[in-house]
């Protein structure tokens, strides 16, 4: 261990121009990761020279665990006048794929999934680190409807082409007239 110290600090520039290189945006996935894990993560490591935490480093970055963002809304139902009120707020440290380009143009698709299926989109707006939305969506429907369904938000890019690049949902079994703020973990679509 003391011989790797010494060697450890010249190269101390490399490390951290390296995690700089993490959060450019094909990798935006595993900003949180080393924000947030790599301290735990590492003190367990040196713990536990076994390798029993090892596989927990494999999980959190395997393909199908890998962060593609937040989606940020907030819900309500006025009761008195039977009608559920949708804001999408924010999406936070979204990634895409390289061949929708640096900054693709971003809209939210949202979908109540009813028998009859109710859709609404948000405005395109410009791919970065935090697209604020900020629209309400208003829909009269009885809550003996909403509180069986999903509702389903589809990250969808518009140009070049229009392809959903990621996904997430919601239960509204908890539907009340206190607004409601959620953070949800965007998924890769499915197929």
């Amino acid at each position: 261990v003391s011989d790797l110290r010494p060697s450890a600090l010249p190269g101390s520039l490399d490390v951290s121009r390296s995690m700089f290189d993490l959060r450019s945006p094909p990798h935006r996935f595993m900003k949180r990761y080393d924000s947030v894990s790599s301290v735990p993560s590492s003190t367990s490591s040196r713990k536990d020279s076994q390798g029993s935490n090892r596989s927990l480093d494999t999980i959190t970055l395997s393909g199908d665990e890998r962060d593609f963002g937040r989606l940020n809304v907030k819900l309500c139902y006025v009761s008195s006048v039977e009608q559920i009120w949708i804001t999408i707020l924010h999406c936070k440290d979204l990634t895409w794929p390289s061949s929708c380009g640096e900054n693709p143009r971003i809209c939210v698709k949202g979908i109540l999934t009813l028998p009859k299926p109710v859709h609404f989109k948000s405005s395109a707006k410009e791919g970065c680190d935090d697209i604020e939305f900020m629209e309400t969506f208003v829909f009269a429907i009885k809550l003996q409807s909403l509180q069986a369904v999903r509702l389903v938000f589809k990250i969808q890019t518009q140009t070049p082409r229009k392809k959903t690049i990621g996904e997430c949902s919601l239960a509204l079994r908890e539907l009340s007239s206190q607004e409601s703020n959620h953070w949800l973990d965007i998924s890769p679509p499915s197929k």
